[in-house]
């Protein structure tokens, strides 16, 4: 531990660092992330990751297999490269934390990051209102413009955490049906589709941080890679409304990311593709649902988004398959 603070120390040129509190353990027992204080330089306090890849043995839901740990290692290389590689790149449309430093110490590795809840974006929240959710996909539209087409060098070549190559554990176990049939199918369509960006890969409400004047902020880049944009926005309403408000406000919402995602791309290069792009991705916004359902009736087939608005998606998203797409 004495050398784990010291490392931070140097890294934040301050004169100490000293733990202030254990703000939660990394998945499946692979480490911690602690708020740090600093004594003697210009910052105050600082948010580490600390990776203990050596851990295994500890999955919430029993999936301890080698794929789920090489998929975990695998994921915290990518994350080590989002932040040493692609951050420079933000700006506040698509706040993400600064980062201070990555080092190995120890058995371990450590990224050291802004501390968002001193710059404000303090607020966490389990639920969203419609106002709030807007904020979420504003900053998804903005980070989907910014990398569209880009290459994802040193990212996943397949972001989010759920797709079916990394998850062919889960996939043996799903109960046969229509959507096990198909799920290669789905999962191809999602992945060959003409225009790529980077997903955050894991947008889910608790990973979002408010302030109390309407920014927001994200965090966790450990699935973040190349994919369709789409997979990103139905992740996120699924995490952040109940399945009536996802039926009731589907249009307002997407209509909304679109209009963004159109305003974003005309800053760039790729304004031009706008159109195109919306027919594209509108039509696979019911598979990259029925992709995640293929995932959850694999890993926890009793799972709340497994619900009826899911399940309406899962049957639009098969119809189209059989339509031959």
């Amino acid at each position: 531990m004495e050398n784990y603070l010291t490392e931070i120390a140097k890294l934040t040129k301050s004169d100490e660092a000293y733990e202030i509190e254990e703000i939660q353990t990394l998945w499946s027992g692979y480490g911690k992330i602690v708020r740090v204080g600093l004594k003697g330089g210009l910052l105050k306090t600082v948010v580490a990751k600390y990776i203990i890849l050596s851990n295994q043995n500890n999955h919430p839901k029993g999936w301890n297999t080698s794929v789920s740990h090489q998929r975990k290692v695998k994921s915290y290389e990518v994350e080590e490269n989002w932040y040493r590689n692609y951050i420079n790149l933000s700006d506040e449309a698509w706040r993400v934390p600064k980062c201070f430093g990555v080092k190995k110490v120890g058995e371990g590795q450590l990224i050291v990051l802004e501390d968002l809840d001193a710059s404000g974006y303090y607020d966490r929240k389990s639920h969203l209102t419609i106002d709030e959710t807007k904020l979420c996909l504003n900053w998804l539209a903005n980070l989907h413009a910014h990398f569209m087409n880009k290459q994802p060098e040193g990212l996943w070549q397949v972001g989010t955490y759920w797709h079916l190559s990394t998850r062919l554990d889960e996939y043996k176990v799903m109960k046969d049906g229509e959507l096990k049939e198909n799920a290669e199918a789905i999962n191809e369509i999602l992945n060959t589709c003409k225009y790529k960006t980077f997903v955050h890969g894991d947008a889910k409400v608790a990973n979002f941080c408010f302030s109390e004047d309407n920014r927001v902020a994200a965090v966790d880049f450990q699935y973040v890679g190349a994919g369709c944009g789409i997979k990103d926005v139905a992740y996120l309403l699924g995490s952040c409304l109940s399945e009536k408000e996802c039926e009731f406000y589907e249009g307002e919402l997407l209509n909304y990311y679109f209009k963004t995602l159109e305003k974003a791309l005309n800053k760039t290069s790729n304004s031009y593709i706008y159109s195109d792009l919306h027919a594209e991705w509108i039509k696979l916004y019911p598979l990259a649902w029925a992709d995640f359902s293929r995932f959850l009736m694999g890993w926890m087939p009793t799972h709340q988004k497994l619900n009826s608005y899911s399940k309406k998606q899962v049957n639009i998203a098969l119809r189209l398959i059989r339509k031959q797409f």
